[in-house]
């Protein structure tokens, strides 16, 4: 990050005025296709769609130079069995059930991959079909993935190795209107009556090619189908553009525990402790672990500024966060962990063994707040 971007990012964020980053999002026809990386800067990534938090493609001539594209793939395109299978064919791996609703997901078992691609090679010989049911493995869909949001309200990309998928996406508060009587999200966006009985807009739709790098921004709803046999690579992240958006959706997680659990408030012992044992079993992560998380970025982020690094290179094996993405960084931590040690149910955990305290580690974000305003 240069110094005119984090000035940029910093006066958006400002603009917000407590608002929520991805909350309020421009109407969109189509979804931009980043075709040249030459011409394509993480400067320009940053500012039209980290921060506005709106999706996008690359071309696959972003990713032409991964090994994944050469080895993985057949000459025809299609998935390179015998490489995996001598690469990776004992590993154990999560298969889910597409067949099997558990709630509004599937269940899931592990197998070793070798018995995964002899099933995967006999529902192809099958047209598709197979009496084990249609089965896939984590992070490789082999068929269309129940309408969600990612985790914590992360960023995502996905890249499709080989094969092709369909998205549907549904910006964020879009997603209220397919909520049921009970408040539920549908499993399947696609089903017959679903958009035609719900006043919303209809998805916005992205065709994705094989070498393609779809970004999925914080809190959009989306679903996937793939078209055909499809391997792709995914990976989730967090920074400072998302990072009140992961914060909001955790208290919302709690108020959503807290109202299941109400009942019990005058009677149960501890009812602040087990409701956050409760959020940490449905969410993955409680408060105090979320003070952990920020805790262990500020002190890298901290840490670069002490260094003082010298002006970030994009690209290249050392391009890592330098002092201006550091100094962003910082100040949104800042803003964030300001609100988490105000909030009343973080002020009932117990954070005597926490080092530093929460207000400590604040005073420490609020000076390099003060000390990077000239950098």
């Amino acid at each position: 990050m240069d110094r005119e971007t984090r000035l940029f990012a910093e006066s958006h964020f400002r603009g917000l005025r407590g608002r929520l980053p991805g909350g309020v999002c421009p109407t969109l026809d189509c979804v931009d296709f980043i075709e040249n990386p030459d011409s394509f800067s993480y400067a320009d990534f940053f500012k039209g769609y980290l921060l506005p938090n709106v999706p996008c493609v690359f071309s696959s001539a972003f990713t032409e130079t991964w090994g994944s594209r050469r080895h993985w793939v057949t000459p025809s395109g299609k998935p390179n069995f015998d490489y995996l299978l001598r690469n990776y064919g004992d590993v154990l791996v999560p298969v889910a059930n597409c067949g099997v609703r558990e709630y509004n997901s599937n269940p899931k078992e592990y197998m070793p991959l070798r018995e995964y691609i002899n099933y995967w090679k006999e529902y192809i010989r099958g047209d598709n079909s197979s009496p084990r049911g249609c089965l896939y493995l984590k992070d490789w869909h082999l068929c269309r993935s129940p309408f969600h949001a990612d985790i914590f309200r992360s960023f995502s990309w996905s890249v499709n190795i080989c094969g092709r998928k369909k998205w549907f996406f549904f910006p964020p508060g879009q997603e209220e209107a397919l909520r049921d009587g009970h408040g539920g999200l549908p499993y399947d966006v696609t089903s017959p009556g679903i958009l035609n009985s719900c006043p919303c807009p209809l998805p916005l739709e992205v065709t994705q090619e094989a070498g393609e790098m779809v970004f999925v921004p914080s809190g959009w709803h989306h679903q996937v189908h793939n078209l055909e046999d499809t391997i792709s690579i995914n990976h989730n992240w967090v920074n400072g553009c998302n990072l009140t958006n992961m914060w909001q959706f955790l208290q919302q997680e709690l108020c959503a525990v807290q109202q299941e659990v109400g009942q019990w408030r005058d009677t149960m012992p501890d009812w602040h402790h087990h409701c956050q044992v409760i959020m940490r079993s449905c969410s993955g992560i409680n408060f105090g672990e979320f003070y952990h998380f920020l805790k262990v970025i500020a002190e890298r982020r901290l840490l670069i500024l002490a260094k003082g690094r010298g002006p970030e290179v994009e690209g290249g094996e050392d391009s890592g966060p330098g002092p201006q993405q550091a100094a962003f960084d910082v100040s949104r931590i800042a803003e964030v962990l300001a609100s988490v040690v105000a909030h009343p149910d973080f002020q009932k955990v117990d954070t005597c063994v926490f080092s530093p305290r929460p207000e400590e580690l604040l005073q420490q974000l609020e000076e390099g707040v003060v000390a990077t305003a000239s950098l």
